[in-house]
């Protein structure tokens, strides 16, 4: 019955909707009417800038950090068990869900990136700085956010099933279950990917300007 509550209380957490409130809050819009449509830290980057965007991922990673770490309130749970572990992914998925259909902002939410990341921080930290690794490295060379969150889900499993060979069968799955969901909903960004019309986030202008100049003085000393 314990476990049945923070569950629930997790997805309350995981519901909070941050890119909602703040447009509403700070801007008089909803933004799920602008951009992407999205509720998510990606198109609030776009639509409200770097300084929201980043604001709304930290909290929204915040959430699943919080959901995993419900479990320490029973105190009947051991640390690192197979059972605490599972109690760990219940709660962070279920902060997951929140996120993606939070009862607080009509069941229209986000992707649940940020959120899920925020829960493998709480459970794997290392693994999770690896994957951001991957993320931020792709997100250099390509501006992509899309792109960045894909191939940093399909690292996921690879770090939890073959680098860091985690026992625990659960974990083993929802790691693929992980890099399954994130191809599932990233389809849309798939298409505009492979279509070439894809958006990229407003950062590394200075790079791209270099790369233009030098580019052109490139062409004129032809």
């Amino acid at each position: 019955m314990n476990e049945l509550l923070l569950i629930v209380l997790a997805y309350l957490i995981g519901s909070i909707p941050t890119s909602v409130w703040v447009s509403r809050y700070f801007f008089d819009i909803d933004i799920r009417e602008y951009g992407s449509g999205n509720a998510g830290a990606t198109n609030t980057f776009r639509v409200l800038g770097p300084k929201w965007g980043s604001l709304v991922m930290v909290v929204d990673m915040l959430k699943g950090i919080a959901a995993v770490k419900l479990v320490y309130l029973l105190p009947n749970y051991v640390e690192f068990d197979v059972q605490f572990i599972n109690l760990q992914i219940g709660l962070g998925l279920s902060a997951v869900i929140g996120h993606i259909f939070p009862i607080w902002a009509e069941f229209r939410g986000g992707k649940g990136i940020a959120t899920l990341f925020g829960m493998v921080l709480g459970i794997q930290p290392i693994v999770a700085v690896c994957c951001v690794g991957v993320f931020l490295l792709v997100l250099y060379l390509t501006r992509f956010v899309s792109l960045s969150s894909i191939l940093a889900s399909i690292a996921f499993p690879v770090f939890i099933l073959v680098i860091f060979n985690e026992p625990e069968h659960l974990y083993r799955i929802f790691a693929i279950a992980v890099a399954l969901m994130v191809l599932l909903t990233h389809q849309k960004n798939i298409s505009r990917l492979l279509k070439g019309n894809e958006n990229k986030v407003p950062i590394l202008k200075h790079r791209d300007r270099r790369r233009q100049r030098r580019r052109a003085a490139s062409q004129a000393g032809e």
